[in-house]
């Protein structure tokens, strides 16, 4: 539903007027771009007539800068601001800016002088919290968190951030999951929240559901990156291409640098137009069915029966991929037990051999034995322990790998054949593996 005209021009209003700006007035902006998104380009326009301005008072530079920080541009923000009014407005959005840009010293350093501005002493100690987390120092934000009481422990900011902190001190999924549920509830807007309890559904595979909240979250102002890309994801495995396509836009609309959302966009793009054959598919998956048959379900010859063991070949999709000359080779496999092969293959519309082509190379084999105490643990690790994107995550859940040591058996070929997993996904599982120093089989 289109979002009236009044709200629009109030936003221009409240960046260009000499009126008062502070929480309120950010907060109507915020809410009136989470509405109706289009809002977001009339808050871009008004920045830009301000930056046009010849000369600008103090107060003025400070509203520029704060919006210059809701449009996603943190180095301008950093720099309007620093020559702003110096109240505790400024100093607040001056340090939001600097964690936008992983400046974690400055970014305290923002919130200190904000609070004795005079800004609210509890937001001030939440913000702060956030920037002790990211900074890798959890046990001291944890110590912040502890040290509020009354009604901010009740509020979605509070939960959230609480949430994420037990998260990095490697807390109970339960605990988190749950304060994540309040947060939500008590602020069924709230971006941050929205977004944690997706990707906890996402991880657990609940795709309708993290799917729902990611939608949610995306609705708000300003929306996380990571909602953006992670819906994308899930709308592309819906085959909702244009959906995705949307929300990579939206980041590229902020962020035109952004690397990852204009691959991911490209991806989509060219998923769009792919011609798929259900007929195709379904005929690939009954072929798969009588490949898989068990060579023991026929009547075979005690001698058959026993080369067959012997060479390792269980099933009919073995013997397609096994040429009647190496069949020969076997010790004791006769012209007999050749015919008595063919006509098992015959019966189900199959030959010896007729995959031979499409054979895998041995994999190499895992043997604890030949490894280092080290590179063992390494294998062994649980796959999630190389921080995969979304996609790529997704990919190693459909193809059942569960650890590094599984992942490094399979080609890029092998990924490359699941479905939403392009070259942008590979690479970034090649550059996790090669920081480990590992390799996928074949590179």
């Amino acid at each position: 539903m289109s979002m009236p005209q009044a709200p629009t021009a109030g936003i221009k209003s409240m960046v260009v007027s000499t009126t008062a700006f502070g929480p309120r007035e950010i907060e109507e902006i915020t809410r009136a771009i989470s509405e109706n998104y289009a809002n977001y380009r009339e808050l871009r326009e008004a920045v830009q007539e301000l930056e046009g301005q010849e000369s600008r008072s103090p107060a003025a530079s400070a509203r520029m800068g704060v919006c210059q920080y809701l449009l996603g541009r943190y180095s301008s923000a950093i720099d309007t601001l620093t020559h702003s009014d110096g109240g505790a407005l400024t100093h607040f959005y001056l340090g939001k800016s600097h964690l936008a840009l992983d400046r974690y010293d400055q970014a305290l350093e923002s919130y200190e002088a904000s609070s004795r501005a005079g800004y609210d002493r509890d937001i001030v100690t939440l913000a702060k919290a956030e920037a002790m987390r990211y900074a890798k120092q959890p046990e001291e934000a944890l110590r912040l968190l502890d040290s509020l009481s009354g009604a901010i422990e009740q509020t979605a900011e509070y939960l959230y951030q609480r949430s994420a902190t037990v998260q990095v001190l490697g807390g109970n999924n339960e605990e988190v999951y749950a304060l994540l549920e309040r947060a939500v509830q008590a602020d069924p807007e709230h971006g941050g929240a929205l977004f944690g309890l997706a990707l906890e559904n996402d991880r657990h595979g609940n795709d309708d559901y993290a799917r729902e909240l990611y939608e949610r979250a995306s609705k708000q102002f300003p929306t996380h990156v990571g909602t953006l890309l992670n819906l994308g994801i899930l709308y592309e495995d819906m085959q909702a291409y244009d959906k995705a396509k949307q929300c990579y836009d939206r980041i590229l609309d902020m962020f035109p640098s952004h690397q990852r959302a204009r691959l991911f966009y490209k991806d989509a793009d060219a998923s769009r137009d792919m011609y798929y054959d259900e007929e195709a598919r379904r005929e690939q998956d009954r072929l798969g069915q009588v490949l898989s048959i068990p060579v023991t379900d026929f009547e075979l010859s005690v001698r058959s029966r026993n080369c067959l063991q012997k060479m390792g070949l269980m099933t009919l999709g073995d013997l397609t991929e096994t040429t009647e000359l190496e069949l020969l080779s076997s010790k004791n496999f006769g012209e007999t037990s050749l015919v008595e092969i063919r006509d098992m293959l015959s019966s189900k519309g199959l030959e010896l051999g007729q995959f031979a082509h499409q054979r895998r190379e041995e994999e190499p084999v895992y043997d604890p034995e030949t490894l280092s105490d080290d590179e063992r643990a390494l294998l062994d690790r649980p796959i999630s322990d190389l921080n995969l994107s979304v996609r790529a995550r997704k990919c190693m859940v459909r193809l059942g790998l569960t650890t590094i040591g599984e992942l490094v058996r399979r080609t890029g070929d092998d990924l490359l054949e699941c479905k939403n997993f392009g070259v942008t996904s590979l690479n970034e599982v090649r550059e996790k593996l090669t920081a480990a120093n590992l390799k996928l089989r074949g590179d």
